[in-house]
């Protein structure tokens, strides 16, 4: 299709029956077809679309708010992409760029891959951290981190959004409440009653994704980690701040092995807001 026929096509708002050619466009650009990250990011965002005439996608992404119903104050970014055939044609730089129009004075943030960063940052956003993608199975070793863990009921969601408040610095309530249905585990930790982390696994093909994971300290970082692990046999994947070089080290001492790195950058602002100390991985890169 001509570049000025494809300048042509509308762009418009995916729902969740739009999930199978979402899931279709991840296929065609070689990467999984995560039909339940998909699930979850149509239901708790915004999804934004170009139809292609010959059926199918020619573009999508998702948005992400948080902070106030109407008047949020932080936008994820997530899931761009473009059709292998319609790639290098212009088609996700007019899609960014109404994207974040849209958004208006909103903060927005987003995980940019090697390969999506010059885009990203021709568009103005800034590189402000980074993130170090782990994929393994979990073997332990060393001594136990002695930090309380157990699994989460519903009535520690409003110890949940309280922390999660605090540490991430934005209401997410739209997206921790789901986190029941949508992770395989959820486990938090707790010190005298009180809640100090918390961290989900949720299924991803034939992986578990640890996150999000919230934790007070490293120590309790890594017993929220090492409960997950010894309740699945599939190995894990987690996106971990590089500043918490701790943790890093600790998880690859037990099998878990770097396979990529990810630019955090935002637009609108310098850094992100909240607690980086307490917030080691997302729930998903997709998310922020």
């Amino acid at each position: 299709m001509p570049t000025s026929s494809l300048a042509d096509l509308p762009i418009r708002r995916l729902t969740r029956r739009d999930l199978d050619i979402c899931a279709d466009l991840s296929e065609d650009r070689g990467w999984p077809r995560e039909e339940h990250k998909w699930g979850l990011l149509l239901s708790a965002g915004q999804g934004y679309g170009i139809d292609d005439p010959d059926g199918g996608l020619v573009s999508a992404c998702v948005v992400t708010e948080y902070g106030p119903h109407g008047r949020p104050d932080l936008a994820a970014i997530g899931m761009v992409l473009v059709a292998e055939r319609h790639a290098r044609q212009g088609v996700g730089r007019r899609l960014m760029r109404q994207i974040v129009m849209e958004l208006g004075t909103t903060p927005v943030t987003l995980h940019a891959t090697p390969n999506g960063r010059p885009l990203y940052e021709e568009l103005g956003f800034k590189t402000s951290g980074r993130a170090e993608m782990l994929y393994g199975h979990f073997t332990p070793g060393g001594p136990t981190p002695h930090v309380s863990t157990r699994a989460a009921t519903a009535e520690d969601i409003t110890g949940l959004l309280r922390l999660d408040g605090a540490v991430f610095g934005s209401d997410r309530t739209h997206l921790i409440t789901r986190l029941p249905a949508f992770a395989d585990q959820l486990r938090v930790a707790e010190k005298d009653g009180r809640i100090i982390g918390f961290a989900g696994a949720w299924p991803n093909m034939d992986t578990h994704v640890v996150g999000p994971l919230i934790a007070q300290d490293t120590e309790t970082a890594k017993a929220l980690i090492t409960s997950l692990a010894a309740h699945t046999d599939r190995p894990l994947r987690t996106d971990i701040d590089v500043r918490h070089t701790e943790l890093l080290a600790w998880a690859k001492a037990r099998g878990l092995e770097s396979v990529a790195f990810n630019a955090v950058m935002t637009y609108g602002i310098s850094e992100l807001p909240g607690d980086w100390s307490r917030r080691f991985a997302p729930l998903t890169v997709a998310a922020g």
